[in-house]
């Protein structure tokens, strides 16, 4: 059997024993067990660090430095609609080159090929420098609350860093290299409410409408431009999410309006910042609003340097592809694992199925990913 086929063989093999286990959030259905189970067998010690009702898994094998992490989540977001899959989504099913089931891609297929890369690199290398690290949790698809972010306050707890992070979230998007993440964008959260009065349709003069009183603030706020973003992140973005006002009835004025609002925001504004000029625009419209905050996530950069420059020229080594730099898309654990760990990225397969019905993995993926994750841990622990 030739490496390649051994591989793909390999990484199948723990893919398809990990999507055959229903790990809704929190549920990890044992995936956790059995990841475990595989990395204590060459020499890693494995601990879990569980909270509130979730999983989480923190195995290391070394104390020297670099601490080279990869990490990932068991859990999967339902399935949906179980008769509009094609096979049954707990079922791994290969047909027309590709491997169906629920976590395909988000992200069981990556992190079995991540951990197959572990597996031969110590193989080869039993006596390697540095330490190696995984990172599993079943509370990433959820509120994520209890899961990375536990570990991680229990790892800066006992002073422990890590100095690369590999999450492997699938990043490409054409083709396997095309894509990889080395930054998220901040999550900023607000909920305001704009008090009028209630009054009769017919009778304007006894009410105000909370709805014509914030038109002209929120347009404003709509039209600023926040900030310029820089060479890897877009300029901040504000958008208004959802509005509510009124009873329901035609000829009720309502007495106040509530809407929800969300800033995707780069390193170049802060989130005090974003908050101060918000409040500047309502005071200055003499608007009677009540303002709640909440944060999501903070931005964070890993910026060309030697973990991008390793994973990169991995990508090109294997696929031939110039994988393109992103800070793009929602929110990940990378977000946590940015608070202790020097260099963060993200990089897996082809993510166009993520979430769907039908979720896949290309099976002709499988083995060089794998291969990318190996040579990127090997070049990195010299």
């Amino acid at each position: 059997m030739s490496r390649d086929a051994r591989i793909h063989d390999e990484t199948l093999a723990l893919a398809r024993d990990l999507l055959s286990r229903r790990s809704l959030t929190p549920d990890d259905a044992g995936c956790l067990d059995l990841v475990a189970a595989r990395l204590a067998r060459i020499g890693f010690r494995c601990e879990r660090i569980d909270r509130a009702g979730v999983g989480n898994l923190w195995a290391r094998r070394g104390t020297a430095a670099p601490l080279v992490c990869f990490a990932g989540h068991a859990d999967v977001v339902p399935t949906g609609p179980v008769e509009q899959w094609s096979s049954d989504p707990f079922t791994p099913t290969e047909r027309d080159g590709n491997l169906y089931a629920r976590g395909a891609v988000d992200m069981k297929g990556p992190f079995a090929a991540a951990i197959t890369a572990i597996e031969r690199v110590v193989e080869r290398r039993p006596d390697h420098p540095g330490s190696i690290a995984v990172l599993l949790t079943s509370d990433e698809e959820g509120v994520a609350t209890d899961g990375t972010v536990a570990v991680v306050e229990a790892l800066a707890a006992r002073g422990e860093r890590i100095d690369q992070s590999i999450v492997t979230e699938s990043t490409s998007v054409r083709q396997l290299g095309d894509g990889l993440k080395n930054g998220r964008r901040g999550s900023l959260n607000g909920t305001l409410t704009i008090r009028g009065v209630q009054c009769h349709i017919a009778y304007p003069h006894l009410g105000k409408n909370p709805i014509h009183l914030a038109a002209p603030a929120l347009a404003e706020l709509a039209a600023i431009r926040w900030d310029e973003g820089n060479d890897y992140f877009p300029p901040t973005s504000f958008q208004i999410s959802n509005i509510h006002a009124g009873t329901g009835a035609v000829n009720v004025v309502p007495g106040a309006l509530t809407l929800l609002f969300n800033f995707r925001f780069a390193p170049t504004s802060t989130v005090e910042g974003l908050q101060a000029r918000v409040v500047d625009v309502l005071t200055r419209h003499g608007l009677d609003y009540e303002l709640q905050w909440s944060v999501s996530a903070r931005p964070f950069l890993t910026p060309k340097g030697p973990l991008v420059d390793v994973l990169g020229a991995a990508i090109r080594e294997v696929t031939g592809v110039e994988p393109e730099l992103s800070t793009g898309g929602g929110t990940s654990d990378a977000r946590y694992l940015a608070t202790i760990s020097g260099e963060v990225v993200e990089f897996g397969p082809v993510n166009e199925s993520m979430h769907k019905v039908d979720e896949h993995i290309r099976l002709a993926d499988i083995a060089p990913l794998s291969l990318i994750y190996e040579i990127t841990l090997d070049r990195l622990l010299r």
